[in-house]
């Protein structure tokens, strides 16, 4: 199961494996409190497509479009995230405030496309 949450919500155990997936290091958190598995900055948009995007919400189909392109053609940094996702629950954390219009939200729902399209692995049954 793959859910998205902003990072300044308070982690509970459901939230299963917590990686954060922004490019930057969100504002008001400290390293030391934020409680997080992995922070996989590479994975998250190019410099150019967030810039671009600005979180203009008329602007998150070009953005969703850009950021996939990117994912396709990178998937030894998404697959890891498929095999945390098939052992248990996987939260991507973010800190944009619109919780619709952001990277995570593209981001779970491309590795929910992969999951469906992958041969069924023992662990995800």
């Amino acid at each position: 199961m793959i859910v998205c949450k902003r990072v300044y919500r308070p982690a509970v155990p459901e939230d299963g494996y917590r990686v954060l997936v922004d490019r930057l290091w969100p504002r008001g958190c400290s390293r030391e409190t934020l409680r997080l598995d992995a922070w996989l900055r590479e994975l998250a948009p190019s410099e150019a497509i967030r810039r671009a995007f600005a979180h203009q919400p008329e602007r998150f189909a070009a953005f969703r479009t850009a950021y996939r392109d990117e994912l396709a053609a990178a998937p030894a940094l998404w697959q890891p995230l498929l095999e945390r996702a098939c052992g248990g629950a996987l939260t991507l954390l973010y800190a944009a405030h619109d919780e619709t219009h952001n990277n995570a939200r593209v981001l779970a729902e491309f590795l929910d496309e992969q999951l469906a399209a992958a041969p069924p692995r023992e662990e995800c049954r």
